[in-house]
């Protein structure tokens, strides 16, 4: 599901079931799935702007992922429904998405970011700048989501 936050930026959520495969061996989620989650809400906001990876490779770009930060505030436990917020911060010369997940009871368990940057697709080598494509839809989403709230 995407909406626009309040803060006029598009937002896409995820509900996720913690699986026993992703469990450590301290009982809780093991803290590298979490890039997991956080790729299940990414990918639902740029499938939702119409640049999912098979579009951004199309455009001639390749988003890799520059800087990660994640908070781990609480634990999420075995089998415990969790929900993810991926938030498109930023889009013009690079995609900064924040992240939440909140465990079903609405606590905050987990904050995070990432950072990816434009890369040419033929040479590899930094691009400065995002293309207009995506500049594009993402300006025609925020405006068709904000007609919706009206």
């Amino acid at each position: 599901m995407t909406e626009l936050n309040s803060a006029g930026l598009i937002t896409a959520k995820e509900s996720l079931r913690i699986p026993f495969h992703d469990i450590d061996p301290a009982g809780v989620a093991w803290h590298g799935r979490y890039f997991k989650y956080f790729e299940l809400a990414r990918v639902t906001l740029l499938e939702d702007i119409r640049y999912s990876y098979t579009e951004m490779h199309a455009s001639g770009y390749l988003w890799p992922v520059a800087e990660t930060k994640v908070r781990y505030v609480r634990p999420l436990l075995l089998e415990q429904v969790a929900t993810v917020t991926a938030v498109l911060t930023e889009w013009e010369l690079r995609l900064v998405v924040d992240y939440t997940i909140h465990n079903e009871a609405g606590v905050l368990c987990t904050k995070a970011r990432t950072i990816q940057v434009p890369v040419s697709a033929k040479t590899h080598e930094l691009v400065f700048g995002c293309p207009e494509v995506l500049i594009d839809n993402v300006t025609a989403r925020i405006a068709q989501l904000d007609r919706k709230t009206i």
